[in-house]
């Protein structure tokens, strides 16, 4: 069960998905809520993948970004980041490009995702490392990483993205969000 406080350190952050959700153009579009389980804005590990996937976009209205999703990609992230020791109240997941895309990702949805990200890195005060599940996601961090003015240096831990379309050494995949995890847990302010 949540404490009141806890619950204001995610209300804050789905602030920001409420923004997310009217595109530059006026429209508006997906994005899911924050786990009011996570570690929300006290949060010292930020998971990243992609993009809400099609479960979590199914869910519509009542969709969170969380590993208690339907499917087998937050199937095999929450067996990782049990195995891993990391405690559910120090990580915060959410997506590099936090709407649902309609089609393949491209540059500009990268880009966008990644004024998103550094929009959100604000947020996240007590962050000491991020863990990108995937290319798009690393993509997304090393631009924010080297084009934004002023970035915030946080370590960043590399992992396969964990969709089972992603699996041709299973076994490796999940050693490997084992560790970033257990590094993640371990990193410490630079």
């Amino acid at each position: 069960m949540s404490t009141p406080e806890e619950l204001a350190d995610v209300r804050s952050l789905n602030g920001l998905a409420e923004m997310w959700r009217t595109a530059a153009n006026g429209s508006r579009r997906f994005v899911p809520n924050f786990d009011p389980r996570s570690g929300g804005r006290s949060s010292r590990v930020l998971v990243l993948m992609q993009s809400p996937g099609p479960q979590t976009i199914a869910a519509a209205h009542a969709a969170i970004c969380s590993e208690d999703n339907p499917g087998p990609t937050a199937a095999a992230f929450r067996a990782a980041r049990i195995e891993s020791g990391l405690a559910r109240n120090e990580y915060v997941r959410w997506n590099l490009i936090p709407w649902e895309l309609p089609d393949r990702v491209r540059l500009a949805d990268i880009d966008e995702g990644r004024h998103a990200l550094a929009t959100l890195l604000a947020a996240l005060p007590a962050l000491n490392a991020i863990v990108t599940y995937g290319a798009v996601a690393l993509d997304g961090v090393m631009r924010h990483l080297t084009l934004d003015e002023r970035p915030r240096l946080i370590p960043v831990i590399a992992a396969p993205h964990p969709s089972p379309a992603n699996g041709r050494h299973r076994s490796e995949q999940h050693l490997r969000s084992v560790r970033a995890l257990q590094l993640a847990a371990l990193a410490r302010p630079l």
